[in-house]
């Protein structure tokens, strides 16, 4: 089956909120035709009218399944809920989505394999709930599920084994390479649990990852994170998907849309599809 590609709306988060109908139309006029959408229960109706109107679809979508109050970005938490699992399958359902997958939980729940187990059970039961609504869930690491290790194998590793078998996994694989971890490794060690891939890349210069955002991410295919060959060793991908959690323009030259346009194009020569089943 062709890898979709699609892009994670994060990564062009002010604009979207500024203007969800003129970002949206410059995704789809680079040649998207599908997003990852975050934080969508909030604006499901309007997002999913302005998908259609723009031709592009959504496929997965990022929401706190395991959590129950708000993480930021940084992994610092919130006392902010987020919404019951029901509301947000429910949500999915309006913008069509097959997958929700949970952005990450907090570094403090990684200490421990009896935290882990706990991560697990709440994403398990999460599985069941969407299975009632014809939608998979999935898992989304950050770098710390990865520097956390138990007898030598890292705690995403760990996840998996506990994980019921209708839950996937879409490794980041910038996230994997600032924790230390060979990506194509770990990604023949997952398996056919890893169903997506965040396409991101960054120069590692660790100077410039100290704090969060990061300032060495880079357009894919230009800095030091082994991105074809793990999309190589991803057996059972679906899709690849563009995202920065921030781009430094200042020290890069370009813009934002730069970035996501040479991305795009990295995809491309590797033959990914950009189609995708609405």
């Amino acid at each position: 089956m062709p890898v979709q590609t699609s892009i994670q709306l994060f990564t062009v988060n002010a604009a979207l909120e500024a203007d969800l109908e003129g970002t949206l139309a410059w995704v789809a006029a680079r040649g998207f035709t599908s997003v990852e959408p975050y934080d969508f229960v909030r604006r499901a109706e309007p997002l999913a009218a302005a998908l259609q109107a723009h031709g592009l679809a959504a496929p997965t979508g990022h929401a706190f399944l395991a959590s129950t109050s708000f993480v930021n970005p940084d992994g610092s938490g919130t006392t902010v809920p987020v919404p019951s699992p029901e509301t947000v399958f429910a949500a999915a359902k309006v913008l069509g989505m097959h997958t929700v997958i949970d952005p990450y939980t907090e570094p403090a729940r990684w200490e421990s394999r009896e935290q882990i187990e706990e991560t697990a059970r709440l994403l398990n039961a999460a599985a069941e709930i969407g299975a009632q609504h014809g939608i998979r869930v999935g898992y989304h690491n950050h770098a710390h599920e990865l520097e956390a290790t138990f007898d030598g194998r890292t705690g995403l590793e760990v996840l998996a084994d506990l994980l019921d078998e209708r839950v996937v996994l879409e490794v980041d694989l910038y996230w994997v390479a600032r924790a230390g971890v060979d990506s194509p490794t770990l990604l023949s060690t997952l398996g056919d649990r890893v169903i997506a891939v965040h396409v991101k890349d960054g120069t590692l210069d660790p100077e410039q990852v100290a704090a969060y955002p990061p300032a060495d991410q880079v357009p894919a295919g230009q800095g030091a994170v082994p991105l074809a060959e793990a999309i190589a060793a991803a057996t059972a991908l679906e899709v690849a998907i563009v995202e920065f959690d921030h781009y430094d323009a200042d020290s890069r030259g370009g813009d934002i849309y730069d970035a996501i346009e040479q991305s795009r194009a990295f995809l491309s020569g590797l033959g990914l599809d950009q189609k995708v089943d609405a």
